[in-house]
């Protein structure tokens, strides 16, 4: 009896960490359909995994990023500057995106919801100001509270600091980085569990019935990031590499969008993209230092949701909005998106400021922000799919790029 019940176990354990990933969502659904109480219990498992991957995704930057810098020698090739070029590049087009969407498919909001609370930044220069302040942060300080530029930023000066090292500082070092790997993979292997209980927690705790009195509003945002995720995004990696791009977008989709998708947090998927790149056979010096960074700069999804979100305000308002305002408010969008990690809140607090550009006051801004938090269980989750797996598209892309 028992080799019988331990046999579909076996037949699971066999399969592909993306195929027990679909088993755990189904299986979510089922679970906060059939029986929400118990779905509430076994959300648990989903806090659990995100903690982890948030734990270790810090220690996992600052050693790797050091460690690959230190063995470092001169003459290798490495890619960073593709990659951030295409990160630019990847964002600013996304937002123009969300604009000629907003323009065509106008939306209009009933604003009557709460205000949000939160505290939405002055200016570019408050957000350019928490970058640098990041930069210099104390590093025990960085990694207790996953400042990722901090952590960057004292991994490449001790890196760098560290070559020509002995072999033994560097076998020591590169021990370690080896070591804190190790953990993340069994972490992840972990991830068919974790986000059963996530999928099973949310749709018990919220359900999908807020999300339809603005389903044109959501209809219109995931559109936009499917759009740059299966069009724009392949464009771009086609005209970089010169190559089929969606063996590449699938697999990416495929390796990150799912598990960043349940998550909602790119820091938690650090460590997934991580894996993806070593599976790419991905050059480790790029990945190491691209990868993390992405996860602060690299905001396409994020600079879609400030766009449609300010232009269906001002759609509602009546204010006319001419295309150099339009184009204005996609450069906005994106320098605004590349320091949305450090702001509490995430891409919505930066709406007030988008707003703020087509004299929209902040107490109805903020209204419509408590709009984009009612929308943020699909909102959130599909704009960090897109953000993480552009991550590591784009480092294939410059990594395999035609010179």
């Amino acid at each position: 009896m028992s080799a019988s019940l331990a046999s579909p176990f076996r037949a699971v354990a066999r399969l592909g960490l993306i195929p027990q990933i679909v088993i755990g969502i189904v299986l979510g659904i089922v679970v906060a359909t059939v029986w929400p109480d118990a779905a509430a219990s076994i959300s648990l498992l989903g806090e659990v995994f995100i903690s982890a991957l948030k734990a270790v995704a810090p220690v996992l930057v600052f050693l790797l990023v050091m460690a690959a810098i230190a063995n470092h020698r001169r003459g290798q090739p490495t890619h960073i500057r593709g990659v951030l070029l295409l990160y630019v590049i990847g964002t600013l087009c996304a937002a123009l995106v969300a604009v000629v969407a907003s323009f065509a498919l106008p939306t209009t909001l009933v604003i009557d919801a709460p205000q949000a609370s939160g505290q939405p930044p002055g200016g570019i220069a408050e957000i350019l100001r928490n970058l640098l302040l990041n930069v210099v942060d104390n590093p025990i300080h960085a990694l207790m509270n996953a400042n990722f530029v901090g952590i960057l930023a004292w991994a490449i000066g001790l890196g760098m600091m560290l070559r020509g090292s002995s072999e033994t500082t560097l076998g020591v070092l590169n021990a370690f980085s080896d070591a804190v790997s190790n953990i993340v993979r069994l972490v992840i292997r972990f991830a068919p569990l974790g986000i059963f209980g996530l999928v099973a927690g949310t749709l018990a705790d919220t359900g999908m019935n807020a999300l339809l009195d603005y389903a044109h509003l959501l209809a219109v945002i995931v559109g936009c990031m499917l759009f740059v995720a299966l069009v724009t995004n392949p464009l771009i990696v086609f005209l970089t590499t010169q190559r089929n791009p969606y063996p590449l977008v699938f697999a990416c989709l495929r390796g990150s969008a799912i598990t960043a998708f349940f998550t909602r947090s790119s820091a938690a998927n650090i460590p997934v993209n991580m894996e993806l790149c070593e599976r790419l056979d991905l050059d480790a010096d790029t990945y190491s230092i691209s990868i993390p960074l992405g996860a602060t700069i690299n905001m396409a999804g994020a600079a879609i949701t400030i766009s449609v979100i300010t232009l269906a305000a001002a759609h509602t308002l009546g204010i006319s909005v001419d295309f150099a305002s339009a184009l204005l408010l996609c450069i906005v969008a994106s320098l605004a998106a590349c320091g949305v990690s450090g702001v509490a809140g995430g891409s919505l607090l930066l709406i007030p400021m988008a707003a703020s550009l087509f004299g929209i006051s902040n107490d109805v801004a903020m209204q419509v922000v408590a709009i984009g938090f009612v929308i943020s269980v699909v909102q959130d989750a599909t704009e960090t799919a897109l953000n993480s797996s552009t991550d590591v598209l784009f480092t294939a892309a410059a990594c395999r790029a035609k010179h």
